[in-house]
């Protein structure tokens, strides 16, 4: 029995990718324009036929799965990065919160579909902002703070989840969200101290 070569990675390669880019482009736009894409809607804005685009994503959740922001950094810090751990970790906080309302259609669509019965588990690419936290918190390293636990307390307050219940159950403006998630970061942080 042979094994199935994916229709992207045979042939015209480079052209194939900018197809690709193009129709999650097209994805991302509706997305920020409040609607959520079908294939066929992403298809249409990015002048593409129904037919090609089937064939890179045969489904509406493999559309939206493409959407999802890649952000491959290891730290929010900077090389200059300061040594007192609420300076860092402020750093830290206020640049998720910009990736969270940077990227935020894209991410509550992620947080949805992680949501859907039987959804492969894990849609919401985990980790990745519990490693820049723990980074942020790494002069506590040593100290009798537990840091993952404090890094997982702190990221369960400073994600797309919270960022959903404060802006559409609280009533709070993005920029008021985003600053209540930093001031939370910090209250977890002194309790954590004391």
């Amino acid at each position: 029995m042979g094994t199935s070569v994916p229709y992207e990675s045979t042939g015209r390669t480079q052209q194939k990718a900018r197809t690709r880019q193009a129709l999650v482009a097209a994805a991302r736009q509706l997305l920020a324009d409040g609607d959520t894409p079908t294939v066929e809607s992403a298809a249409q804005l990015a002048q593409i036929s129904r037919t090609t685009a089937y064939r890179y994503f045969t489904n509406q959740r493999d559309l939206l799965a493409a959407t999802f922001p890649e952000i491959d950094r290891d730290s929010l810090l900077g090389p200059d990065a300061p040594a007192d751990v609420a300076a860092r970790l402020d750093l830290v906080i206020a640049e998720q919160t910009r990736i969270l309302r940077a990227w935020e259609p894209q991410l509550r669509t992620a947080l949805r579909l992680s949501l859907e019965p039987g959804a492969a588990q894990p849609v919401m690419r985990g980790g990745r902002a519990i490693t820049w936290i723990r980074d942020a918190l790494a002069p506590l390293d040593g100290t009798a703070v537990d840091v993952d636990r404090l890094a997982i307390a702190i990221r369960a307050t400073c994600g797309i989840e919270a960022m959903v219940w404060l802006v559409d159950v609280a009533g709070l403006s993005r920029a008021d969200a985003a600053a209540l998630m930093r001031s939370s970061a910090q209250a977890l942080l002194t309790a954590a101290r004391r």
